[in-house]
């Protein structure tokens, strides 16, 4: 039964690729709002529980639950338009389309959803302006630093209004400081649209942002606030 109030629900999720298990019985649950940070040493399986949650990846078995929809049980084509407009991601390295303009990266998703060109593109310029690189919209990912591309790649992955925002290791390729700017922003963006984020980083700087944190270890979840 999935838990009151949960936007995002995973019970019991189980996946091996080959012989190696990757998920062992992992759990996980987000409300609307809530930051949540999925924390873990590498090989542990938080990647995979979050490409799972995300509808990226199918579970072996379990069950993962979104807005009272079995998310595993949709077909292809329904878990890709929900990535295309209730969920956002971002990445490690931010993956915008270099050929573009960083205006015409953050419009993509909506381009693609059918928005009309001069309606993307003013409201790219509004999210690049809430994450403070509202002067870079001429320049393409190349010319601009790591830490605004990053920034660029979360006004991105908020363009749609998400419900449910993945980040998965957003600051693992920025210095400290830069790294700390981009969660501020991020968390204060996505709490402003009540927008759940699920964040996968093994940093503990990073997962302070976070609301509550759940450890993975050996494929298996335990979620801190339940811990003595």
């Amino acid at each position: 039964m999935t838990p009151a109030g949960s936007l995002l629900y995973a019970d019991d999720l189980h996946k091996a690729y080959g012989p190696t298990t990757a998920l062992d019985g992992a759990a996980f649950s987000v409300h609307a709002g809530e930051v949540v940070a999925i924390m873990g040493p590498s090989g542990s399986g938080k990647s995979t529980l979050l490409h799972c949650l995300a509808g990226i990846v199918r579970p072996d078995s379990g069950s993962i639950t979104y807005q009272g929809q079995e998310l595993s049980a949709l077909p292809d084509a329904a878990r890709s338009a929900l990535r295309r407009t209730e969920f956002g991601f971002v990445f490690q390295f931010g993956q915008l389309v270099p050929e573009l303009t960083c205006t015409e990266n953050v419009a993509l998703p909506l381009r693609l959803n059918g928005t009309k060109r001069k309606e993307a593109e003013r409201r790219a310029l509004e999210w690049m302006e809430r994450l403070e690189v509202a002067g870079l919209g001429h320049k393409r990912p190349g010319e601009v630093s790591g830490g605004q591309g990053q920034r660029v790649a979360v006004a991105r992955s908020l363009v749609t209004g998400p419900r449910v925002l993945f980040a998965d290791e957003p600051t693992g390729a920025l210095d400290s400081l830069n790294g700390e700017r981009v969660m501020e922003l991020l968390t204060q963006a996505a709490r402003s649209t009540n927008a759940a984020v699920v964040l996968v980083t093994h940093e503990a700087r990073v997962a302070a942002y976070s609301d509550r944190e759940v450890v993975v270890r050996d494929g298996k979840s335990r979620d801190l606030e339940h811990l003595v």
